[in-house]
């Protein structure tokens, strides 16, 4: 069974985000996702300033079993991404969603975060 945190919500690519005070958001792989693709070796981080889609592709978690595209839950500016995960990129297989977050981005439309899954919706797409 997977931990799915009722504060976060989630994308049916098994990205999760979380809305930070200062209306940034966090975003980062899901317990599922690492849980699936095994033991991660290698984390694409995506630059600073550059600015996506909602569903746009802005990097690339490696396993030792696959390489996975990992897609931005809502349009936004990327303001900051976790540098650690260059020389420790097994953080998003131990924490998810503690140390292992990916980036914080500034949402384009704050109320496209309705759009994404709740901890329940999640739940069930997984099951």
């Amino acid at each position: 069974m997977s931990n799915i945190p009722n504060e976060l919500r989630y994308a049916k690519s098994h990205e999760w985000l979380k809305l930070e005070n200062d209306g940034t958001a966090t975003v980062g792989i899901t317990d599922y996702a690492q849980g699936s693709l095994g033991d991660i070796t290698y984390v694409q981080l995506p630059k600073v300033g550059t600015t996506f889609k909602a569903g746009e592709t802005f990097g690339v978690v490696e396993s030792v079993k696959a390489a996975s595209d990992l897609y931005l839950p809502v349009a936004g500016t990327i303001v900051a991404v976790n540098v650690k995960l260059d020389s420790a990129p097994e953080t998003l297989n131990s924490e998810p969603y503690a140390g292992g977050w990916i980036l914080k981005l500034k949402p384009a439309q704050t109320g496209d975060v309705a759009g994404l899954f709740d901890a329940a919706a999640y739940a069930k797409l997984i099951a």
